[in-house]
Formats: structure tokens, sequence, C-alpha cells
């Protein structure tokens, strides 16, 4: 089944989206902060989420590995 479709997945998916855009904005700032629009504007958005939101992002990180190991 495709992550679209299944909830859990689709919430995993946007959890690694946003740790991974906060990490690479970290490291390279310079590219994220020249693509703030377009389609690319959603890595710099999932950063600001990731950056701002960084101790609820975590919890659901652990809340979602205790989630699917339990599977």
């Amino acid at each position: 089944m495709s992550a679209l479709f299944n909830f859990q997945s689709l919430l995993l998916v946007i959890l690694l989206l946003i740790c991974t855009a906060t990490y690479a904005h970290q490291v390279i700032p310079a590219i994220m902060n020249r693509n703030r629009h377009g389609i690319l504007g959603i890595f710099w958005k999932a950063a600001r989420i990731g950056e701002r939101l960084s101790p609820y992002v975590s919890i659901c990180c652990i809340i979602m590995a205790f989630s699917l190991f339990t599977q």
C-alpha cells in the first residue's frame, strides 16, 4: 500500500521530511535560504517547522518509533 493511503505511513514520511530538511538546513543554509519560494520552498518550510518545534518533532519521532516497533 502506498504511503499516501496509509495514515501512519504518511505521518512517518512527513516526520522524516521535517527531520531531513532541518538537518540539511543546518549543514548548508545558503541553498535552503535561496529556495524559499516555489516547489523547493516546501523544504525550507519543513526546516522552519523542525527548528521551531524541535521538542515536539522529536517526541513524535520517538512515538512513531515505538509504534513501528510494536507492530
